[in-house]
């Protein structure tokens, strides 16, 4: 319903009550007034008939006769005295016995008030009346009237004021109707204008209103709203600037109001800040629960107390990761938090250190080996078939270890130097994760893991998918291969915003040391060498992990669990 059926309808319903109440005022009182008039009358021939009485001392035909002399010829005069006993009726013959009345309600009422009234049926002669009765000092005299069609008639209101006041409420329905319809004109106008303004379809000419008060605030408010858009454009503009800026910087910044909630975070903030807990932050208010930042929480209600632009730098130790973090208070009671973990470049240039001697170590086991079973075969030609079928399945093994480690080798070496060989489309990170848990069910149910599925059903990003496989099938089989048995694997998209999803891969095993942690994802780094090599693991998984990971534009850590067991966080670009 509109606004003009609705101030209509309102401003009707005020009317046509405040005539309602008139009329039906008018209309009881109309309807007392013709009754007293009748009471006044009645009353007129009782008083009359009382003196007749007290003066004369009629007989009953006497007083018959001058009953009969008043102008009602159907008026009924009854005299009853203190007792009840009637001493006269108009309305019956002569010597006629009556019941005593004394107990007719019209007496009843006379004892009370001097005089009293009832309609009612007359057992005395069959009939409706009207009675009106008054007591005097020594009887009860009552008139009464019958009570038909005639007197029915009389005793009902004038009906000319009601059609008087209908024909007010058509005029009033009129000008309402008019008065409204002339009210909303601005207002539909500027409805329409701010629909069109919802769906951005913003009109190419001026919406013109009526030249009143209301059609003058209206232009205004069409005025301010046109300056507002271009301020926002320019503040949008502003936004995606420091949005841009924020994305593309190396160190976490986070912006946050005075009660310590977030305004914005980019995505190194929302990773630094999940390596630093314990638990998964779903926001990064949770980090100010740190004791870490307990000196960062009391340098910033300092600050806040005193309106002044501070800035405040400590360093922060955790999970085998060093971060600077500094915090700058600004005098609108905003602050911003920025981290950066400045033991990234010096683990970079230790693995540069050792790479090369890893690749030398790592191809020279699985190769001397080989020559070895070869060599044992060669030159002891009448060995034992069993034993020579041992040599040359030991061997196989081995060249399928070299094979594995050289194929990772080459994977690593596209991410790094040809990042375009991995075209990039559509996928659906739900679809892949459930591909890996079906490519890898048997070992599961041997091991007898739990696997908790904690993201939802269509996680949609821009990426590579076999890439996206890779991230989740090495992880998988890190997990199931040093872990341990019955495990629970957490797989969770925690998080996401306007460019990343968050997810974390956790598990309750065994772990590894705090000290092993920054160097996870080095190439053929091993927590446990010889029981790495014995599980014919490359070395590479993680570093494979790792790549894919930045190849979408993302990060990964690792971090212990509290309660036991290994965790990683890492995030995927949406677009």
């Amino acid at each position: 319903m509109n606004l003009n059926k609705r101030i209509f309808l309102y401003f009707f319903s005020i009317f046509f009550l405040m005539l309602a109440i008139i009329c039906f005022f008018q209309y009881q009182r109309e309807k007392e007034f013709r009754t007293e008039q009748l009471d006044q009358q009645l009353t007129t021939y009782n008083f009359t008939i009382n003196r007749f009485i007290r003066e004369q001392h009629p007989t009953w035909d006497e007083l018959d006769d001058y009953v009969r002399l008043f102008p009602d010829s159907s008026l009924r005069v009854t005299v009853v005295d203190t007792t009840g006993v009637v001493s006269f009726d108009s309305s019956v013959k002569k010597d006629t016995v009556l019941e005593n009345h004394i107990n007719r309600p019209e007496i009843q009422m006379a004892n009370y008030s001097d005089n009293g009234k009832a309609i009612r049926h007359s057992v005395s002669t069959g009939k409706d009346y009207y009675y009106l009765a008054h007591r005097f000092p020594n009887d009860y005299v009552r008139s009464a009237l019958p009570y038909n069609v005639s007197l029915i008639s009389m005793l009902k209101a004038n009906t000319f004021f009601l059609y008087f006041m209908a024909m007010v409420l058509i005029m009033a329905v009129l000008a309402l109707y008019i008065i409204s319809r002339n009210f909303t004109r601005s207002i539909d106008r500027l409805r329409i204008f701010t629909q069109k303004a919802e769906k951005e379809e913003m009109p190419d000419t001026d919406i013109e209103f009526p030249n009143d008060e209301l059609g003058e605030i209206s232009k205004n408010i069409v005025q301010l709203y046109k300056l507002l858009l271009v301020t926002k454009d320019e503040v949008n503009r502003e936004r995606e600037k420091l949005i841009k800026h924020l994305q593309i910087s190396q160190e976490g910044l986070g912006i946050f109001s005075s009660q310590k909630k977030e305004l914005l975070a980019n995505t190194h903030f929302i990773q630094f800040t999940n390596i630093l807990s314990d638990q998964q932050c779903e926001s990064s208010d949770e980090i100010f629960l740190l004791p870490e930042f307990s000196d960062i929480n009391q340098f910033i209600d300092e600050s806040l107390l005193n309106n002044e632009i501070k800035r405040k730098k400590l360093i922060v130790e955790k999970g085998g990761h060093v971060f600077s973090v500094q915090c700058i208070v600004f005098q609108d009671n905003t602050f911003e938090i920025s981290i950066n973990d400045i033991s990234v470049q010096e683990h970079e240039n230790e693995m540069k250190r050792h790479l090369t001697q890893n690749i030398s170590h790592e191809l020279k086991t699985p190769v001397s080996s080989i020559l070895g079973y070869m060599e044992s075969i060669l030159e002891n030609p009448d060995m034992d078939p069993k034993r020579q079928l041992f040599f040359v399945e030991r061997s196989f093994q081995q060249a399928k270890r070299l094979s594995a480690l050289l194929q990772d080798i080459t994977t690593l070496n596209k991410m790094d130097e040809a990042k375009r060989l991995f075209e990039k489309e559509p996928c659906n990170v739900s679809e892949v994760i459930q591909d890996v848990l079906n490519d890898v069910h048997l070992e599961i149910e041997q091991k007898e893991c739990i696997i908790l599925k904690n993201f939802p059903p269509d996680i949609q990003i821009l990426g590579n998918r076999s890439l996206i496989y890779s991230i989740f099938r090495n992880l998988l089989d890190n997990t199931l291969t040093y872990a341990g048995e019955k495990l629970t694997v957490d797989i969770s998209c925690y998080r996401e915003d306007e460019h990343f999803y968050y997810f974390s891969f956790s598990d309750n095993g065994i772990g590894v040391d705090e000290t092993h942690l920054t160097r996870l994802f080095e190439r053929f780094y091993r927590v446990d060498k010889g029981r790495s090599r014995k599980m014919g693991g490359t070395g590479l998984g993680l570093a494979i992990v790792k790549n894919a990971v930045l190849n979408h534009r993302g990060k990964i850590s690792a971090k212990l669990v509290p309660t036991g067991g290994l965790s990683f966080i890492f995030s995927l670009r949406k677009h």
